[in-house]
């Protein structure tokens, strides 16, 4: 059976196998694309994509774009987040802040390199779904909580990196506040149609930017620019 081909299951009808569907993802999406870090590879085998969105996408979930997961929350295309993560360089001993971290996905990938993964949400049931869907895929060194996303997650931290799952127009101050000296902060930054994956690095007072790649998802619910006004 191909990497793409389905399997029929009885009387049900025809099911992904999504087993197949990963490993084609990672081979056909994510290793083509510059991703070559062993440990990054690793973490995207042990974790099942599908467990982490609605049921009724969970076709979708190995697919070449972004999925919009509803009320303002989408799962980046598997080649844009894997390149992220890899240029996040990720340490076993790193605390990181996963800002709208949606149903927990990307919380569970971070959690397979880091020490421990603080994934941060705006509202009760995105953090209980999160959090079931962790406990389902048998995640303990990463925890949900529920706050502003532009506040981050002071008592937590500081922290080694800070990753946010979508574009923002600009870069939230109070994140930059929240890394150690070293620490960086992965995002999309979107001021046009098309945006740039952008890593900062804190060194005391300055911060250093890196451009990844060009890169497209839409701007994170309540982060729109605000307009100016001419009088």
């Amino acid at each position: 059976m191909s990497l793409g081909a389905i399997a029929l299951i009885g009387m049900r009808g025809f099911m992904f196998d999504f087993a197949a569907a990963r490993a084609h993802m990672i081979e056909g999406q994510i290793r083509t694309n510059d991703v070559t870090d062993l440990d990054v590879l690793a973490a995207f085998r042990r974790i099942s994509r599908e467990n982490f969105m609605p049921r009724a996408q969970s076709s979708l979930a190995y697919s070449d774009v972004n999925i919009d997961l509803g009320e303002g929350r989408y799962m980046p295309r598997p080649r844009d987040f894997a390149k992220m993560v890899q240029a996040a360089n990720i340490k076993p001993s790193d605390i990181v802040l996963d800002v709208a971290c949606g149903r927990g996905y990307s919380t569970a990938i971070l959690a397979g390199l880091a020490d421990t993964v603080v994934g941060l949400e705006d509202n009760a049931e995105r953090v209980e779904q999160a959090t079931q869907a962790l406990i389902n895929a048998g995640v303990d060194n990463a925890a949900i909580v529920e706050g502003d996303l532009k506040s981050g997650a002071k008592q937590h931290g500081p922290f080694n990196v800070i990753f946010v799952n979508g574009a923002v127009p600009k870069i939230v101050p109070t994140w930059v506040d929240q890394l150690t000296n070293d620490g960086r902060l992965i995002v999309i930054v979107k001021s046009g149609p098309v945006g740039r994956a952008c890593v900062m690095t804190k060194s005391g007072d300055a911060i250093g930017e890196r451009i990844e790649f060009d890169a497209s998802l839409p701007i994170l619910t309540g982060f729109e620019a605000v307009p100016e006004f001419e009088f």
